[in-house]
């Protein structure tokens, strides 16, 4: 045997303890040393990470956890002995649910960045800092303030990215990272990565993959030996994401704090798990509130909400206060048209099929929108017809959904919807109908496909790229077949109708929203008298006043429409007194 084995041999097990160490249940401490800084703990902007392994009693990380401030998420990571941590306070603290998976930088190699449509960089500006906040909400993260992210930040120590889209300039990811070694003066020696967030509206696939990639980058070109991150045992799809990026699972623990924002991670999974997220938004507000909710069909998203007195059932937005004649008015849109008509709405040309010579029409208007006198969620309408055999082909699809058939003047612009609670706009956003962008390599029925999963995901499965006749002929007229490969950065409009049932996308315009607009939804409302709609309007911009009424629908959808607090406005409807009182008096002053 040669001299050199026992050495080897030696190596091998020294560098197997280390790397037990590295990965342990306790991260290094180095306790004995008496200059190594103790309790160590850092603001992000949503609360404070505490270095759970530089605390080395139970009781003071127990004090720490204690000072965490309002609305704020403190976590206290890599805690040694976390079951003596919750056993200390267990009406306070909970062991987070979540999984750490850590990334060793000495061995990750960087791959080539083959992305197109979006640049990963550094943030920048204010706008960078807004939009940041407005993908938390649509997350349901905490915010940051903007004087936090241009006053109190340290970029030495945290790191924030974003993902921009090229042609938009939009920001539609972002991650954060925080450099252990500086923010703990050497107590730590590692990295981790917090607030990784995807917009539900991006158009480019590998947004999350490139911010983790660049994030482990910028750590490991600093000399950290790893970047660890928490994520929830159940959420397979990022799971699967850091598996393939080479991170691997290690036996570190979190510990939170019981707070409001926390507790659907201790509270345990919820009674209901067939609800849509229409109905999950409201239900959880209400709970929030403690306002008792009822069940009474899930998968029709039926449920009863009580408080004191008052008993409520609703399906989704639509409750008990929207009588059968306004509901009757929202289901004809004939008859929608011609009652906010009345009232001084514009409204597009209209006829119903049968009582008026269709080419005749057609040739008056040239491009025309058939769709059922009946129906929601966009079925059976057709946008964009210039032909007559089309126009026809249409109509009888449209038969499918209703007896009753409208062919209507085809207006250009883009689909405001306005969310209209107890006669006060609460949300306006513009709906885009779904698109894809071609790469070049993969053809427009696997691009569709793609695209379709990743709206699916981003919204609780509510929205997918529905590819039926409609979709077929958006194709058509741009020249392409499901067979078809676009050219790379190719954006291909699949459908023309904007609703987010059949992959349209919807982003926020509430604080741009014309005057004007904003008015003619409450008067169109208050025509039909019902207290709770989402107006339509097609519009050139939503920053002017030109407008045309396209229908009201009884039922809107309330998710979605992050940052504007949808849901909320919706109970305090339902149940005034439950109205935080800042709101209540905002609310009395804005009264006429």
């Amino acid at each position: 045997m040669s001299d050199k084995t026992p050495t080897r041999v030696k190596g091998l097990i020294e560098h197997r303890l280390k790397r037990m160490r590295d990965h342990g249940m306790k991260p290094d401490y180095r306790a004995d040393e008496t200059d190594v800084p103790v309790n160590q703990t850092i603001n992000c902007g949503w609360g404070r990470l505490l270095f759970g392994n530089t605390f080395a009693e139970p009781d003071d990380l127990v004090t720490a956890l204690r000072d965490e401030g309002p609305d704020r998420r403190d976590i206290a990571f890599y805690v040694r002995d976390p079951h003596v941590v919750v056993g200390l306070a267990p009406q306070e603290l909970f062991l987070d649910p979540s999984h750490t998976f850590r990334l060793n930088l000495s061995t990750y190699r960087a791959a080539k960045d083959s992305r197109k449509g979006f640049t990963v960089r550094r943030m920048s500006s204010r706008s960078d800092a807004e939009q940041i906040n407005a993908l938390y909400a649509s997350r349901g993260m905490v915010p940051v303030s903007e004087d936090f992210f241009w006053s109190e930040l340290d970029p030495r120590e945290i790191t924030v990215l974003v993902a921009e889209e090229d042609e938009t300039g939009d920001i539609v990811g972002t991650a954060m990272g925080v450099d252990h070694q500086r923010a703990t003066g050497g107590a730590e020696l590692g990295s981790s990565l917090w607030c990784l967030a995807v917009s539900p509206q991006a158009r480019f696939p590998g947004i999350g993959e490139a911010l983790v990639r660049r994030l482990a980058e910028v750590f490991q070109a600093r000399g950290n030996p790893h970047m660890d991150l928490s994520v929830l045992h159940d959420n397979d799809h990022a799971i699967a994401l850091y598996e393939k990026l080479g991170l691997e699972r290690v036996p570190v623990f979190t510990v939170k704090s019981k707070n409001p924002i926390n507790e659907a991670l201790y509270a345990g999974p919820a009674m209901e798990e067939n609800l849509n997220p229409y109905a999950t938004l409201i239900v959880n507000e209400a709970r929030r509130r403690g306002i008792s909710a009822e069940i009474i069909d899930a998968e029709g998203g039926f449920f009863r909400l009580s408080y004191g007195g008052r008993s409520i059932r609703c399906r989704e937005s639509l409750s008990e206060f929207t009588t059968a004649v306004a509901m009757s008015i929202c289901d004809d849109k004939a008859a929608t048209r011609r009652i906010v008509q009345s009232a001084g709405i514009s409204v597009p040309d209209q006829m119903i099929v049968g009582q008026e010579d269709l080419g005749s029409f057609l040739d008056r208007h040239r491009s025309v929108v058939v769709k059922p006198a009946r129906g929601e969620q966009g079925r059976g309408i057709a946008i964009g017809l210039t032909a007559l055999d089309e126009v026809e082909a249409a109509i009888d699809t449209a038969r499918t959904f209703s007896n009753e058939v409208l062919v209507e003047e085809c207006v250009e612009g883009e689909d405001l919807r306005l969310v209209v609670i107890d006669y006060r706009v609460v949300a306006a956003a513009i709906r885009r109908p779904a698109e894809i962008t071609g790469d070049g390599k993969s053809t427009v029925g696997d691009l569709i496909a793609a695209q379709s999963r990743r709206r699916a995901a981003a919204t609780g499965g509510e929205s997918r790229i529905i590819v039926d006749e409609e979709a077929h002929r958006c194709l058509v007229s741009a020249g392409m077949t499901l067979a078809d490969v676009p050219p790379e950065g190719h954006r291909l409009a699949v459908r023309r109708t904007a609703n987010l049932h059949t992959g349209g996308t919807i982003h926020d315009v509430t604080g741009e929203t014309h005057h004007s607009l904003i008015e003619a939804a409450v008067r169109a409302a208050r025509a039909i008298q019902i207290p709770v709609t989402g107006i339509d309007f097609m519009v050139k911009n939503p920053r002017e006043p030109h407008y045309n009424f396209i229908e009201a629908n009884e039922r809107p959808g309330l998710a979605n429409h992050e940052p504007q607090p949808t849901a909320e406005r919706f109970i305090d409807f339902l149940f005034p007194l439950s109205m935080p009182k800042a709101v209540r008096d905002t609310m009395q002053r804005e009264l006429p």
